[in-house]
């Protein structure tokens, strides 16, 4: 039986599990008006950055009410995990929209794979 890449998209509750993306937007914005998105693993808690198990992208998208497709708002490569220089695995994005919809996070670990969350935006 062939799979899809969905059935390796892990969910959870980003409060209980460290590679969940957190997503911390405002739930209502004015159409046209800038706001900002920021996506952030282990928020609560904490995700190793270390060369040997690391975040090492974040992405967003935004799918609008109504629409078939996502439009990729932005993807963050985090490529500095180690004692000398080392990157928060934390991307911010700014953003307007005509129209409400849903916001998808993923992050990728390079140990455990892609895990992804939600939130609904209205525009109004």
């Amino acid at each position: 039986m062939d799979k899809s890449l969905n059935d390796y998209v892990k969910t959870a509750d980003w409060k209980s599990e460290k590679h969940v993306p957190a997503i911390a937007a405002p739930e209502k914005v004015a159409a046209g008006e800038a706001f900002e998105v920021e996506v952030s693993v282990g928020k609560e808690i904490p995700h190793p950055n270390t060369v040997e198990h690391h975040i090492a992208w974040i992405a967003l998208h935004f799918v609008p009410e109504g629409s078939p497709v996502s439009v990729e708002i932005g993807r963050v490569g985090l490529s500095s995990h180690g004692p000398v220089a080392s990157t928060a695995s934390t991307a911010k994005f700014s953003l307007s929209l005509q129209k409400g919809g849903e916001l998808h996070a993923t992050a990728y670990c390079n140990l455990h794979g892609l895990w992804s969350s939600s939130a609904k935006i209205a525009v109004g």
